[in-house]
């Protein structure tokens, strides 16, 4: 969540198209590409900084590119409709497809996939592994 926002509740959005910055590895030697579109929470988020950071195990670096600035709001269960906007519930990040989520430093190349591995099954998109050498090569 962030510290401010300029506006307490934002609209939902499209998540068509290609992402617009973050598509090439800037920090670390690894990453993981979004490949569809999709919204992370911030608990999400989390959980693949937290397996990743327990694989890394004080070797390398992690370099999370993806920030939950967004809040989804809703409306309490049995209300009737009308009545405004709910109240903001959890925050999410809008991640379109090319944009590097992760970066790993300091890893061999099949130690960094296996974590990436991992660190995908807790996302709710498909994902790709990229290295340094190819990570220009955009889908």
């Amino acid at each position: 969540m962030p510290k401010k926002t300029k506006y307490r509740k934002v609209q939902k959005g499209r998540l068509k198209g290609r992402s617009k910055g973050a598509r090439e590895l800037e920090f670390g030697e690894y990453g993981l590409r979004a490949i569809e579109a999709a919204r992370l929470t911030a608990q999400q988020i989390e959980a693949v900084r937290i397996t990743i950071s327990r694989g890394l195990k004080k070797e390398g670096r992690v370099f999370l590119r993806v920030f939950p600035d967004k809040p989804v709001t809703k409306k309490p269960a049995e209300t009737r409709m009308g009545k405004g906007k709910g109240n903001p519930e959890f925050w999410v990040a809008a991640v379109k497809r090319g944009r590097i989520m992760f970066e790993i430093q300091g890893l061999e190349e099949h130690e960094a996939k296996e974590l990436f591995r991992l660190a995908s099954y807790k996302l709710p998109m498909k994902t790709q592994f990229v290295k340094k050498a190819d990570a220009h090569v955009q889908e």
